[in-house]
């Protein structure tokens, strides 16, 4: 019986570190549905179009949700561990910072403090994560 016991509460164990482990996702990019927002085309803007539009925000939560909060914190809202982005001010020069760091990712020495999203996010679903951003309060 104290057998049974321990053997239930091993696979108790494993069972939470594993629920724990993809509590944010499993860390892979998410594709961001950017139905309803205007095309850009192919060629990089070096600012954001659609700052201020309702449905890009919208759009944009969700992006930010699946693929940036799990460092970057909840609502924009940065808990430490990556920089708060909503201390990036809404200007042309921050905007094609952000569309650089967002396509190229970060890295420093040898270690990749960001992943590169290029070709894996639209220029569309950028854009409208970064008017999300835009959108929260400080």
């Amino acid at each position: 019986m104290r057998t049974l016991i321990h053997a239930c509460l091993i696979m108790l164990a494993i069972l939470a570190a594993t629920v724990s482990a993809y509590a944010h996702g499993d860390g892979a990019p998410q594709p961001v549905d950017t139905t309803g927002l205007k095309p850009l085309g192919d060629d990089i803007l070096p600012t954001n179009p659609y700052r201020g539009d309702e449905k890009a925000i919208e759009i944009g939560a969700r992006g930010y949700n699946s693929n940036c909060a799990r460092c970057h914190g909840l609502d924009a809202k940065s808990g430490g561990m990556s920089p708060d982005l909503r201390s990036l001010e809404p200007t042309d020069d921050n905007d094609g910072w952000f569309m650089t760091r967002v396509l190229m990712g970060a890295v420093v020495g040898e270690r990749v403090k960001m992943p590169p999203f290029q070709g894996l996010l639209s220029q569309e679903a950028i854009w409208a994560i970064r008017s999300y951003i835009d959108a929260q309060p400080d």
